[in-house]
């Protein structure tokens, strides 16, 4: 789902938003939102995280852009082989759907920031 700013949403789970409360060496609880709680998202950003194989084929690839015609043929050779090997890392990055975090402010006056959009549902 394709989650956008102002659109109404639910959360689809419980979610805890604080770890136990001690209070006088006794364990009082902890804080959660409950699955269905609606609220607003008031914000929706867009992240990938590069696995070490997808940086480096964008390392290599571009010092292979930028030197590869000056470069002596076997260390050219060696450079392409990496590139090569490391392709099908690029390739399943470029086909993955970014992931993304949002804002919500929720009606009952909680706010969370930095959730991963995937714990909301269309309200």
């Amino acid at each position: 789902m394709t989650l956008e700013v102002g659109q109404r949403v639910l959360l689809a789970a419980d979610t805890r938003l604080t770890d136990a409360a001690e209070v006088s060496g006794v364990v009082v609880g902890f804080l959660s939102l409950a699955a269905g709680t609606e609220g607003i998202v008031e914000e929706v950003v867009a992240h990938q995280e590069e696995s070490d194989d997808v940086r480096e084929y964008e390392r290599l690839t571009s010092l292979l852009d930028a030197f590869g015609g000056d470069m002596p043929t076997e260390s050219k050779r060696q450079l392409e082989d990496k590139v090569r090997s490391l392709k099908p890392a690029w390739t399943a990055f470029q086909e993955r759907e970014p992931g993304v975090s949002v804002r919500v402010r929720f009606d009952n006056g909680f706010i969370l920031d930095g959730a991963d959009g995937d714990v909301f549902v269309p309200a």
